[in-house]
């Protein structure tokens, strides 16, 4: 059965701008720990030699923490939380309007590979608009190994609207759209992937349990389709991402194209690190992209069906979801 609500009318922009931004922020205070120690483990360049001591997920948090406090787990936080809202508002809009653009115009019905296309193009959407400028400026700080215990220690970035100034005026505007392209690929998939797997466990959780067909799932049910969905992105684009962190974490190299650094910095990984360089950073991503569209999600549509009810009892309306 091809994922289709017909049972809820598509949410406005001012709802999605609410329960999505409030589901975003929420989901960035809660998973960004796990997306600094992402970052550190992508940029690391030690290559796996015969003897070598490896450093996991834990083990790069752990010398975050020692090295530069607890803080050191949020650095670029700033950086995500000025773009969550309009991200957030930006992916669930275009989503649902891609989606019914795909819709089948006699029944209104939207297929499985509609629902991916839409999602898709929610992404690359989301890539352009908010997710590359957000991105670059946080592993801009997140790159940073200074310590923010010691006043002293002065880094070259001082908080997100330092290190926007600060790239824009050493690298010029441009630079906040470094792996523009691999930033669309990533979130496209990711998004194609999630919003996919996510709508057809909601409409099999619906079928088998019919009580739900005209309300929400419960959240503990929707946060375990969330889980699920969110952990398949990851699996299916992680060198994407890996090579999109290396890119934007330097500055352009004169007469050297976005695509021409992209196949140099591939080639040298393999090359210095071997191919399970481009995996680098795979399971703190998972961990954190997993439970972040679990939270996303639940809080999503929790705040949705709030804000829903308070409308139509504001206006005197019968509340249908």
């Amino acid at each position: 059965m091809p994922p289709n609500d017909n049972n809820r009318k598509p949410p406005t922009a001012a709802v999605n701008l609410i329960a999505g931004g409030g589901a975003g922020m929420m989901e960035a205070l809660v998973c960004h720990p796990l997306d600094t120690i992402k970052v550190r483990m992508q940029l690391s360049r030690r290559a796996r030699q015969p003897g070598a001591p490896k450093r996991g997920f834990v083990k790069t948090g752990v010398e975050i923490v020692r090295k530069e406090t607890p803080l050191g787990l949020y650095k670029g936080l700033g950086a995500v939380l000025t773009g969550i809202v309009p991200k957030m508002a930006i992916r669930f809009t275009s989503f649902e309007a891609y989606k019914q653009l795909l819709a089948d115009p006699a029944t209104g019905k939207v297929s499985g590979q509609a629902t991916f296309a839409a999602g898709l193009a929610a992404g690359v959407t989301e890539a352009v608009a908010v997710v590359t400028p957000m991105e670059v400026i946080k592993i801009r700080l997140q790159a940073q190994h200074h310590s923010m215990a010691d006043p002293l220690d002065i880094p070259k970035y001082r908080n997100a609207a330092h290190a926007l100034y600060t790239v824009v005026r050493e690298e010029g505007f441009g630079a906040l759209y470094r792996g523009v392209s691999l930033t669309a690929l990533r979130q496209g998939t990711n998004q194609a992937v999630n919003f996919t797997a996510y709508s057809y466990f909601k409409v099999w959780l619906k079928d088998w349990q019919p009580q739900y067909a005209a309300t929400n799932l419960p959240s503990w049910q929707t946060t375990l389709i969330g889980l699920v969905s969110g952990a398949m992105g990851p699996l299916s684009n992680a060198p994407i991402d890996t090579i999109k962190t290396r890119l934007q974490k330097t500055p352009a190299q004169p007469g050297v194209s976005a695509w021409a650094r992209i196949a140099t910095i591939s080639a040298d990984m393999f090359k210095q690190e071997g191919f399970h360089a481009f995996y680098k950073g795979i399971t703190p991503r998972i961990m954190r992209v997993a439970p972040g569209q679990a939270v996303t999600f639940t809080v999503y549509e929790f705040l949705r069906q709030r804000i829903e009810k308070s409308n139509l009892s504001f206006v005197g309306g019968n509340y249908e979801e």
